[in-house]
């Protein structure tokens, strides 16, 4: 069975950055979904693809694969670039453009 460990992005829905402290291993797609001919809901026989699992480091998730026969692919985390931005950099006598609405 083939699995994808990687850390989460951060929602665009909140600020927070909660939920992407932990990597995650998710089983990748096997089987195709298919619509439902009565109702036209999607589908899948494949249940793996509900499963995501949550470690606390990069090794852990590995380790956790390869003792239960999977092979593995990890996608490494991107750092975030921080710009230090203040309210009054705004209106600094040093600002290339002037300030207007």
């Amino acid at each position: 069975m083939e699995v994808r460990i990687f850390k989460p992005a951060k929602t665009a829905m909140q600020s927070g950055r909660g939920k992407i402290k932990n990597w995650v291993m998710e089983f990748e797609q096997t089987d195709r979904a298919t619509p439902d001919d009565l109702i036209g809901w999607v589908g899948s026989s494949d249940t793996r693809k509900q499963v995501s699992l949550r470690f606390d480091s990069k090794e852990e998730a590995i380790e956790y694969a390869k003792k239960h026969g999977h092979t593995y692919t990890v996608q490494e985390e991107k750092t975030r670039k921080i710009k230090p931005k203040a309210y009054a950099d705004n209106f600094a006598y040093s600002r290339q453009e002037p300030w207007t609405h």
